[in-house]
Protein backbone atom coordinates (compact mmCIF):
# COMPACT_ATOMS: atom_id res chain seq x y z
CA UNK A 1 0.00 0.00 0.00
CA UNK A 2 1.51 3.24 -1.02
CA UNK A 3 0.72 6.32 1.13
CA UNK A 4 0.49 8.41 -1.82
CA UNK A 5 -2.58 6.95 -2.70
CA UNK A 6 -4.02 8.39 0.33
CA UNK A 7 -5.27 11.32 -0.46
CA UNK A 8 -7.78 14.35 0.47
CA UNK A 9 -11.37 13.31 0.13
CA UNK A 10 -11.42 9.66 0.65
CA UNK A 11 -13.80 7.80 2.62
CA UNK A 12 -11.99 6.26 5.68
CA UNK A 13 -13.63 3.10 6.45
CA UNK A 14 -13.42 0.10 8.96
CA UNK A 15 -12.87 -3.35 8.07
CA UNK A 16 -16.85 -3.56 8.97
CA UNK A 17 -17.31 -1.10 5.80
CA UNK A 18 -18.84 1.44 8.41
CA UNK A 19 -17.90 5.09 8.21
CA UNK A 20 -15.01 6.62 10.20
CA UNK A 21 -14.01 9.87 8.55
CA UNK A 22 -12.64 11.58 5.51
CA UNK A 23 -9.01 12.00 5.12
CA UNK A 24 -7.87 15.53 5.02
CA UNK A 25 -4.31 14.29 4.60
CA UNK A 26 -1.36 12.43 5.39
CA UNK A 27 0.57 13.70 8.26
CA UNK A 28 3.98 11.93 9.81
CA UNK A 29 2.67 8.37 8.47
CA UNK A 30 -0.54 8.67 10.09
CA UNK A 31 -4.50 9.97 8.14
CA UNK A 32 -5.62 13.33 9.25
CA UNK A 33 -9.27 12.76 9.25
CA UNK A 34 -11.15 16.19 8.84
CA UNK A 35 -12.74 18.12 11.42
CA UNK A 36 -16.00 17.56 10.01
CA UNK A 37 -15.59 14.24 11.13
CA UNK A 38 -14.49 15.17 14.62
CA UNK A 39 -17.45 13.73 17.13
CA UNK A 40 -18.74 15.60 19.78
CA UNK A 41 -18.39 17.20 23.31
CA UNK A 42 -14.71 17.82 23.65
CA UNK A 43 -13.22 16.09 20.38
CA UNK A 44 -15.35 18.46 18.29
CA UNK A 45 -13.54 20.62 16.14
CA UNK A 46 -10.13 19.26 15.86
CA UNK A 47 -7.97 16.95 13.83
CA UNK A 48 -7.76 13.30 15.18
CA UNK A 49 -5.29 11.09 13.50
CA UNK A 50 -5.19 7.25 12.35
CA UNK A 51 -2.04 5.63 11.85
CA UNK A 52 -1.03 3.99 8.48
CA UNK A 53 -0.42 0.69 9.75
CA UNK A 54 -4.38 0.10 10.20
CA UNK A 55 -4.76 1.06 6.54
CA UNK A 56 -5.51 -2.66 5.04
CA UNK A 57 -6.46 -1.54 1.23
CA UNK A 58 -7.85 1.18 -1.23
CA UNK A 59 -10.68 0.87 -2.91
CA UNK A 60 -11.79 3.14 -4.86
CA UNK A 61 -12.25 5.97 -3.28
CA UNK A 62 -12.53 4.58 0.10
CA UNK A 63 -9.54 3.63 2.58
CA UNK A 64 -10.42 0.63 4.51
CA UNK A 65 -8.75 -0.28 7.81
CA UNK A 66 -7.65 -3.32 8.86
CA UNK A 67 -10.00 -3.18 12.44
CA UNK A 68 -13.72 -2.44 12.63
CA UNK A 69 -14.46 1.05 12.91
CA UNK A 70 -15.71 0.80 16.47
CA UNK A 71 -12.08 -0.50 17.61
CA UNK A 72 -10.64 2.19 15.13
CA UNK A 73 -12.01 5.05 17.33
CA UNK A 74 -10.66 3.87 20.12
CA UNK A 75 -7.11 3.72 18.32
CA UNK A 76 -6.76 7.48 17.20
CA UNK A 77 -4.83 9.83 18.15
CA UNK A 78 -4.12 13.72 18.71
CA UNK A 79 -1.82 15.81 17.15
CA UNK A 80 0.51 15.21 19.76
CA UNK A 81 0.20 11.60 19.11
CA UNK A 82 -1.51 10.83 22.69
CA UNK A 83 -5.00 8.70 22.57
CA UNK A 84 -8.27 10.16 22.46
Amino acid sequence: MSKRRVTKGIEVIGADGVHIGTVDRVSGGRIRRARSDSGEGIHKGHYHYIALGFVADIEGQKVRLSVNAANALTLEEEAAGEPT
